[in-house]
């Protein structure tokens, strides 16, 4: 499975209700990750649902997946990250991403770029398909095919990205962050930039799904805010989008530095559809699975309700999970007490890893909070 995170030309967002963060209630919906199939070709040491290259029972249906479109553009036009698995995989994505595309949604995929063809990226462009994501989690073929364990998975990327860039089609690199390529990641960086890359996107390792051997290869508390205080620093030395995903903490860095600085938070750096909040689970975002469940993000295995047994409205609007997650004031330890909390929030899933309660402080956050007032950043 690849990083669900895009960055598309901007577009009117509706909803039909919204509260502003910190309360109970309905939440402007932006961004939904939807992984249309677990199938995939290739089996990452860190993928989140351990995908492998077989079919996987009980999958919605492409009736379904209209019926759910027609669902969420009933209320809202959120950017929507066809991923998997392997969302090429899946023989109807294309019909899926024009019926998207005619409802106002805004369709974007997340493929791993080694089936990215010069006909799938014609298909993409003529079914709406406004960016795609694919991941770099090395600078070099030997570490990217030891992350991904498949021979050729870099050549196979490479191959798909230079398909996209010769139709137009805008691309951006994921990178998933851990011990094994913290040292490539300037490099990584550069690549993207040569690449032609409109966007760098950096994930910081959730151990969930196969992601949980990695446990000994999560950067550490200190590595982690090192790391983003470095992503800082890239704003104005390429000419790339920058967002750290998983990575709530930058959030607050951001404003730190800036008013350090004495400089303006300037969120266009993110792109023109950015988002302005570390964790997003539940309040802005959420993840739908190959067989309908719908969760705070594909990290976060708890079940807000599930599309074949309710509307998706019904769900992101009164689920009690999403209620829970949008109340920043019944966050715990010291993210519940922390002046950035409605900037940070904390990771929810790695919380829940960690203690087994999503609403528990964020494990690999150094920063003491120094108030108590929690509506403060």
């Amino acid at each position: 499975m690849d990083r669900q995170e895009h960055r598309p030309p901007a577009h009117p967002n509706g909803s039909a209700k919204n509260s502003s963060p910190g309360s109970e209630g309905a939440s402007s919906l932006r961004l939904v990750a939807w992984e249309v199939t677990r199938t995939c070709n290739l089996s990452c040491i860190h993928c989140r649902a351990a995908a492998l290259d077989k079919p996987y029972d009980n999958e919605l249906s492409s009736q379904e997946c209209r019926r759910v479109l027609d669902e969420i553009a009933s209320f809202a036009k959120p950017i929507i990250i066809l991923t998997g698995g392997e969302p090429l995989m899946r023989p109807d994505i294309f019909e899926l991403a024009a019926y998207g595309n005619e409802l106002g949604l805004r369709m974007t995929m997340a493929p791993n770029g080694t089936l990215v063809t010069q006909k799938a990226v014609r298909k993409m462009v003529e079914s709406g398909i406004q960016r795609i994501s694919i991941s770099l989690d090395g600078a070099t073929a030997e570490s990217h095919d030891a992350f991904r364990r498949v021979p050729g998975a870099f050549e196979g990327a490479l191959r798909g990205i230079r398909n996209a860039r010769e139709v137009g089609l805008p691309f951006q690199i994921n990178t998933t962050i851990t011990a094994h390529n913290l040292h490539e990641l300037e490099a990584i960086q550069k690549l993207a930039v040569d690449l032609g890359a409109v966007a760098h996107h950096i994930f910081l390792l959730v151990p969930t799904g196969r992601g949980k051997n990695l446990e000994e290869q999560a950067i550490n508390a200190v590595q982690y805010e090192e790391t983003l205080h470095w992503f800082y620093e890239q704003r104005d030395r390429v000419p790339l989008q920058l967002k750290a995903t998983c990575a709530p903490h930058y959030y607050r860095i951001l404003r730190q530095r800036a008013r350090k600085e004495g400089k303006k938070v300037d969120m266009a750096t993110f792109g023109l559809d950015a988002m302005t909040r570390g964790c997003l689970g539940g309040t802005g975002f959420c993840f739908l699975s190959h067989v309908g469940q719908v969760q705070p993000c594909g990290y976060l295995e708890v079940e807000a309700g599930n599309v074949r047994t309710q509307s998706f409205r019904e769900i992101w609007e009164t689920s009690p999970v999403f209620l829970r997650l949008r109340n920043f004031k019944a966050l715990e330890g010291k993210c519940g007490r922390c002046e950035y909390v409605r900037v940070c929030g904390g990771c929810r899933a790695r919380a829940f890893e960690a203690t087994g309660n999503y609403m528990a402080e964020e494990p690999l956050c150094l920063y003491e909070p120094r108030q108590a007032d929690s509506g403060r950043s």
